[in-house]
């Protein structure tokens, strides 16, 4: 199993609860901490979120706690599940914006919020 760094980079901000679950990252990415999310149906499994992606994966739904190196093969990881996150820090797939997975974690009502640093 390949392991994961922590890379403290001022993603969470807020005094949101943070809760932070195992999942797993599907094979041929290598994503960093704060990366967004979608969930593929019919594997379970997540990927980078893409707005014209069509298995379930395009709606965000979570935020990749680590820099995780899945290149190699599917890796178990953490990623966040309630939190604020300052959205200049987010990573965000092909037709996403901070306000588009802003309005997706609200549509879903998980407790992620995206938050407009001044």
């Amino acid at each position: 199993m390949a392991t994961a760094t922590y890379a403290p980079n001022d993603l969470l901000v807020s005094d949101v609860p943070v809760i932070v679950r195992k999942i797993t990252l599907l094979s041929g990415q290598n994503l960093k901490r704060g990366a967004v999310l979608g969930n593929i149906t019919a594997s379970d499994k997540y990927t980078l979120s893409a707005s014209a992606a069509a298995d379930g994966s395009q709606v965000p739904s979570a935020v990749l706690a680590f820099d995780v190196d899945a290149s190699a093969g599917d890796v178990d990881c953490d990623a966040y599940f309630s939190a604020a996150f300052d959205s200049t820090k987010l990573i965000l797939g092909a037709g996403h914006t901070a306000a588009s997975v802003e309005a997706a974690f609200r549509k879903e009502g998980a407790p992620l919020y995206v938050r407009v640093l001044k």
